[in-house]
């Protein structure tokens, strides 16, 4: 166990994986091995097709399930160098509409935020459309305050791009860096080094239970009012799926179902 777990980790470092996915692959992979041995199951697909339907059974997630089926597939293709393929294919994802916030709601959030730092944070993340892992590792070098441009590297899928700043917060960032280096992060922990996603997420959290929204809403969906709001606002969609990183822009496209101003203006019968 021990020696495929080592070698799948550094077949994924060779790959270049990001060390959430390295984490993930390797929990699956112990999890799909256990379970082969514990059943006694010789039969490669059937294991495969088992350790999925047990996944299914325990009414795990679609995206939980694929990824596991991917985990597998890369121990066989890359670790065992296994020539026969896993003739499976991907579970069908639920379509659900993003949760996406009012301009009214969002400001309520933010004011709801008492610390200054952490008010900004959500804030940034509203206003240039980050997901929460970004906005904790934004370094000084990464801002351009004056030409409202913001620089985000090395964002999901080894891919940086550039985003809006909102004029609003010049001032809160100018003092925010003042006196700091080009590769200090811009919201430090008090320990030193750069505050953890964990720590912003339970802060936003916080921030709503005290408002009066009763939407289910996380970090994550700043970034989707984000880009509903600018899509609202008459912004092209192509120009929004290069603000969110998008590689396809019919990931960008959901939120036109959300925004769909046709529906909005459509009376109910009743």
């Amino acid at each position: 166990m021990e020696n495929v777990l080592g070698k799948t980790d550094r077949a994924l470092r060779l790959c270049n994986y990001s060390s959430k996915t390295r984490k993930a692959y390797l929990l699956y992979i112990k999890e799909y091995i256990n379970f082969s041995k514990e059943k006694g199951i010789q039969d490669k697909q059937k294991a495969v097709e088992d350790f999925l339907l047990d996944k299914h059974r325990r009414k795990q997630a679609p995206q939980t399930i694929n990824l596991a089926l991917n985990a597998v597939k890369f121990l066989y293709a890359e670790v065992l160098k296994d020539p026969q393929k896993i003739d499976l294919k991907f579970t069908k994802r639920n379509k659900r509409l993003p949760i996406v916030l009012s301009r009214s709601e969002i400001q309520e959030i933010i004011q709801a935020t008492e610390n200054a730092k952490y008010r900004l944070m959500i804030s940034l993340g509203y206003a240039c459309g980050l997901r929460v892992s970004e906005v904790v590792q934004l370094k000084v070098g990464d801002l351009d305050i004056a030409e409202l441009v913001i620089h985000i590297k090395v964002a999901k899928g080894k891919k940086d791009r550039i985003s809006i700043l909102s004029e609003k917060l010049q001032n809160d960032l100018r003092n925010l860096i003042a006196g700091k280096n080009r590769n200090d992060f811009i919201f430090g922990s008090n320990r030193g080094g750069k505050l953890t996603t964990t720590s912003l997420q339970k802060m936003f959290r916080k921030s709503l239970a005290r408002t009066k929204i009763k939407k289910p809403a996380t970090f994550h969906s700043l970034r989707h009012s984000f880009a509903t709001h600018l899509l609202e606002n008459g912004t092209d969609v192509r120009y929004v799926q290069e603000l969110l990183g998008h590689s396809n822009i019919r990931t960008t496209q959901i939120y036109t179902q959300v925004t769909n101003p046709r529906l909005k203006n459509i009376k109910s019968p009743l």
